[in-house]
């Protein structure tokens, strides 16, 4: 069986080191895919937004099933034109993927099979977003509709930075925004696979989005992630499932864009029951560099049980799992690149590589988010800590790391 993955970061890294595990593989492409994972994967020097090319490659060397991991391969239509040569996908259509590059859609969607979730106003200009919030009571969430890498979102706690917000975000010309009502509660996400109507949930995890301890700073991509989550109980799990995983799927089919692919949801659980932040049409990073080392059943073969429409009962590490990102110490606003990163070698537990590059046989910089180093233990004390001395033997003078990965739920 030949695999080909799109994407080229640390989601990336985590699920070709995860295909490598299956036998029946004989060789695992990713396209364009990054150095760091040259010992798990052939790499392809195709960008992931080249699907004419994407799709030629796959044909050459009659690849059996194509994974995509970012959401830009999405929006570009690449599963549309798969599919349509006859090529096994595990991606949601370009229809099916709007539910992530466009928070109004997805709003409206939620709105209209009553998936719980903030209420909210779409704006196409600044006048008449100043004039609602004017009306309303801070803090606000405002969100920039588009695709955003896990940023374009702002939370204001004061009326003037919500005006601040809303001038930024009408500087792009034909921006608009959704301004939602502030949720209050403990954050978690949960992937699942999905085709159609079937839904099958990973474990749950809990990334830590702002850039800064104690959740400072702006938003990111996400700064670290940790599995299991001991907040998240198995009936919350279950209410998650009921209330708005399994009916966002139906939906999609009810729409006439059935999806499929991983389907992620942002949930936040709050005082007045399950709230859904967002929905994103892929597998999160960094939660894929978690999630991906506690799954026991095999990985393909459980995308070509969804994808025939079988069942299949999944099987994790029950140890505690904790993922710090290392990142460029301006992100982010900016990424570093160029920057050697020593200690590498020294590491003991998996890293998994997000934006690095080689040159002169040193490992450098190169992204926002470079690195995710990922530790397990018997307690989520035990992988943090684990997890903290692996960051300490990497050494780069530009990058930085959050040191409270995983405090949430002590």
């Amino acid at each position: 069986m030949n695999i080909l993955i799109i994407g080229k970061g640390g989601r990336e890294h985590a699920m070709a080191w995860k295909c490598k595990q299956n036998k029946s593989v004989n060789t695992i492409f990713v396209a364009p895919g990054n150095k760091g994972m040259k010992d798990v994967a052939t790499l392809v020097p195709i960008i992931e937004t080249d699907v004419v090319a994407l799709l030629a490659f796959a044909k050459e060397k009659k690849i059996d099933l194509t994974i995509v991991g970012p959401e830009t391969s999405l929006e570009k239509g690449i599963a549309d034109v798969f599919l349509h040569a006859g090529l096994p996908i595990f991606a949601p259509t370009k229809a099916a993927s709007k539910i992530e590059w466009s928070k109004d859609y997805c709003k409206s969607i939620m709105e209209k099979y009553a998936i719980p979730t903030a209420d909210y106003e779409t704006f196409l200009d600044a006048t008449n977003a100043i004039a609602y919030i004017k009306n309303q009571q801070a803090p606000f969430v405002i969100k920039e509709d588009g695709l955003k890498a896990g940023k374009g979102v702002t939370i204001a706690y004061t009326l003037d930075e919500a005006e601040s917000a809303i001038h930024t975000a009408f500087e792009q010309e034909g921006n608009k925004i959704v301004i939602e009502e502030f949720l209050d509660g403990f954050e978690y996400s949960l992937i699942a696979f999905v085709h159609e109507n079937r839904v099958i949930p990973f474990e749950v995890a809990q990334d830590h989005k702002r850039a800064h301890d104690g959740d400072r700073g702006l938003n990111t991509g996400g700064m670290g992630v940790y599995s299991p989550v001991k907040k998240i109980t198995p009936t919350i799990i279950e209410q998650t499932m009921q209330q708005v995983m399994q009916p966002m799927a139906d939906a999609m089919c009810k729409e006439g864009i059935p999806f499929t692919g991983f389907l992620y949801g942002g949930l936040m659980l709050t005082q007045k029951g399950i709230k859904t932040i967002e929905f994103n049409a892929r597998f999160g990073d960094p939660e894929a560099e978690i999630l991906l080392p506690r799954l026991q059943t095999d990985f393909i073969e459980v995308i070509q049980h969804v994808m025939n429409k079988k069942n299949i009962a999944l099987e994790f590490d029950h140890n505690a799992y904790v993922g710090v990102v290392m990142a460029s110490e301006n992100y982010p606003e900016g990424d570093t690149k160029g920057a050697v990163i020593k200690g590498l070698e020294q590491t003991t537990e998996l890293v998994f590589h997000m934006g690095t590059d080689e040159k002169n046989n040193q490992w450098i910089t190169n992204g926002g988010r470079v690195l995710c180093v990922v530790a397990k233990g018997q307690t989520l004390q035990d992988a943090k800590e684990k997890a903290y001395q692996q960051v300490n033997n990497i050494h780069c003078d530009k990058l930085s790391y959050r040191t409270d990965i995983g405090a949430k739920d002590e």
